[in-house]
């Protein structure tokens, strides 16, 4: 799904991007509210970036990169934890590209995103390639989403990469348990 957002683009940086784990929901421009087997997701962009929840019977999980000021926690190139009764592990790079290279890149992950059911994408009025996108798909036990947000003014594309698993033998997600190695998606 592709929309565009109600709110004025404001001048931020890549660098402005924290991340946090285990908020609450946070006011979003646009939402996209999945049932992946079982499994609860909401999609969100808010107007300085990205929140993913998930819900499962026995507990949720939230992701939130976002320019939050104030916040202690800069975006990190790497976590793996356990959070409640997951299993989480997070990566993000942060890609220079030329003007030319950048509208490119810029219009073929919108199209990627907005053309997937579990896609969404939300662009800023007047600057075509100003985007947040988010596309999460469910691999057995693991459920795994990428993002992407774009700062055309630096020519600067942040990507980050997730995947969750539920640590309980029991819990509905899979039969994941504590100590298991899984590799970054």
């Amino acid at each position: 799904m592709l929309t565009t957002l109600k709110t004025a683009y404001s001048d931020t940086r890549a660098g402005d991007l924290a991340w946090a784990l285990g908020r609450g929901p946070l006011p979003a421009l646009a939402t996209l509210d999945l049932e992946l087997s079982g499994l609860r997701v909401e999609l969100r962009l808010l107007g300085a970036s990205h929140q993913v929840l998930l819900d499962e019977g026995f507990g949720g999980c939230s992701e939130t990169v976002a320019c939050m000021p104030g916040s202690s926690s800069p975006l990190p190139l790497g976590v793996s934890k356990c959070f409640g009764e997951w299993e989480y592990e997070f990566a993000a790079r942060v890609e220079t590209l030329s003007p030319g290279s950048f509208a490119g890149r810029a219009q073929e992950l919108l199209a990627l995103v907005a053309e997937h059911p579990h896609g969404l994408a939300g662009t800023f009025p007047g600057c075509p390639d100003a985007f947040t996108a988010l596309l999460v798909q469910r691999h057995g036990a693991q459920v795994h989403w990428r993002t992407w947000h774009s700062y055309p003014q630096e020519g600067q594309l942040v990507a980050t990469r997730t995947r969750v698993a539920a640590r309980t033998a029991g819990g509905p997600a899979g039969s994941r348990r504590p100590g298991r190695d899984a590799a970054v998606a």
